[in-house]
């Protein structure tokens, strides 16, 4: 039994093998694609010796023509095309990738890898003289999860629009941007009150670059501009939610199985998807006083990821939410310090009794960075404190089903974060953390970069997970710890 197992894996590795190495061929194909695009933006070189000159463009200019002397001709004119040649007008950039990670750890419940996907990432911009747009998108290839139809709302597929957006400013006071956006607030390193606009915790937790934590968001946002305070003002017409867990790649506490869960009881969620009638909004109104950026910020809309479950069909919910909270960043001491705070008013449960919805509660963060040239050069560390403190608890408890795991009123979290720059600044390596006393769990993100040119870039991470009880938020994806390699080509 002990060798059919053996087998069995080494059949499921050269199988994996078989992939990453058909995506690293997806790679080197790319490459000289993005070359004929890279050098499509440079400027023709000089021409040598013997070269003759180009003729300088068509078209009017201030100086008068000098008079033709003898024996001696005006060339004529070229033709004005109107046009650009196709590649110069796509101005394409962006960035080829191959990227793999294994689990540490052996999960039941899941492939022993935690990613192995091949990604063609292309974006283009252009600033027009009243419009500026962007279109950005991947392509990318992943036997881990081996889906591979499109989802533009989860993520899921061979294809991921990551931006669509236009940008007018109809007046010199104000800003509108429309289309598929990324959008943040909020002053966390990696902790989030204010900002509900959605993210995609699947990408942070399996090792994919930490630009993939923010998910797009198909919204409308207008920028107003005062000498009191700037206003913007979100409105999403149908529900974003988060690329929450759901058990295809990362394994979770599942609550109705009490046990762990992952491949084999994937998340079913109801998902608010009528436009216009599932709609959310956000707000910020801030300002600068003194070097310090205030903000207030308001938000009407759902959680956004399951903050509750039908207890007839079993499935997930998305409970209404609401959120009121501020902010302050600026210079203390020698660093960067800020403080946030938030109140969660969940609106289908404000008594706190409903056991199949999250109960309202106050969220506050409080946190400080500096650089310590004087320990060494390009180093820098940071710190903070979270605090989320549960509003009705006696009712939560009361209303708990039996057997069930409680939380406790008050979770307390603290990060830290250390990076050091290294070689000329073309090595950075990073670690940053989180630890909770009252959840006796924690997190911790290992990372090394390597600038190996301006084009190559290659990177060595990890997701480690530890935890006492399997029911905590960071306890419950110790087994879905791992470590990723990864190499990238820009264009």
């Amino acid at each position: 039994m002990t060798q059919r197992r053996a087998g069995i894996r080494q059949e499921r590795f050269a199988g994996f093998a078989r992939r990453v190495l058909r995506g690293m061929v997806l790679l080197l194909l790319a490459l000289p694609i993005s070359n004929a695009l890279a050098d499509n933006d440079e400027p023709p070189p000089p021409p040598g010796p013997g070269a003759t000159e180009p003729p300088p463009p068509a078209g009017p200019t201030d100086e008068p023509p000098p008079p033709p002397g003898p024996d001696t001709r005006k060339p004529p004119a070229a033709p004005p095309t109107g046009t650009l040649p196709i590649w110069d007008w796509l101005k394409l950039t962006g960035f080829a990738e191959v990227r793999a990670g294994v689990r540490t750890q052996h999960d039941p419940y899941e492939r022993p890898f935690s990613i192995g996907e091949t990604r063609l990432h292309l974006e283009h911009e252009r600033h027009l003289a009243k419009l500026n747009y962007k279109v950005a998108g991947d392509l990318l290839y992943d036997p881990v999860v081996a889906r591979h139809a499109v989802n533009l709302q989860t993520g899921e597929g061979f294809f991921d629009l990551r931006e669509a957006w236009a940008q007018f400013s109809p007046a010199e006071f104000l800003d509108v941007k429309a289309g598929r956006q990324i959008l943040t607030w909020g002053t966390g390193d990696l902790l989030f009150i204010n900002d509900l606009f959605p993210k995609d915790w699947q990408s942070f937790f399996s090792g994919r670059d930490v630009e993939y934590l923010k998910a797009p968001s198909d919204a409308l946002k207008t920028s107003f501009f005062s000498r009191i305070a700037n206003l913007d003002v979100v409105y999403v017409p149908q529900f974003d939610p988060d690329r929450f867990i759901r058990g295809r790649r990362i394994s979770y506490w599942s609550g109705s199985l009490g046990r762990r869960a992952g491949r084999d009881a994937v998340v079913d969620a109801d998902v608010p998807d009528e436009c216009f009638d599932d709609s959310e909004w956000a707000a910020r109104l801030s300002r600068t006083v003194g070097g310090y950026e205030l903000a207030a910020y308001g938000y009407w809309g759902y959680w956004k990821s399951p903050g509750g479950m039908n207890p007839v069909t079993g499935r997930a919910t998305f409970p209404r939410l609401g959120v009121y909270g501020a902010s302050a960043r600026g210079p203390v001491f020698r660093g960067i310090g800020n403080v946030e705070a938030g109140y969660y008013d969940s609106r289908q449960d404000r008594s706190g009794n409903d056991p199949y919805v999250n109960n309202s509660e106050f969220r506050f963060l409080v946190g400080y960075e500096q650089d310590l040239p004087e320990i060494a050069r390009d180093l820098t560390v940071g710190g903070q404190y979270y605090l989320e403190w549960m509003a009705d608890y006696d009712d939560y408890l009361r209303a708990l089903p039996a057997g069930t795991p409680s939380r406790d009123e008050r979770r307390h979290v603290l990060t830290g974060r250390i990076r050091k720059m290294l070689l000329n600044q073309t090595l950075t390596i990073s670690l940053f953390g989180y630890f909770s006393p009252s959840d006796a769990d924690a997190y911790l993100r290992p990372h090394a970069e390597y600038k190996i040119s301006d084009h190559w870039r290659a990177e060595l991470g990890g997701n480690v997970f530890f935890g006492r009880y399997p029911h905590t938020f960071f306890g419950q994806f110790e087994r879905d710890s791992n470590v990723y390699l990864a190499l990238r080509y820009s264009f």
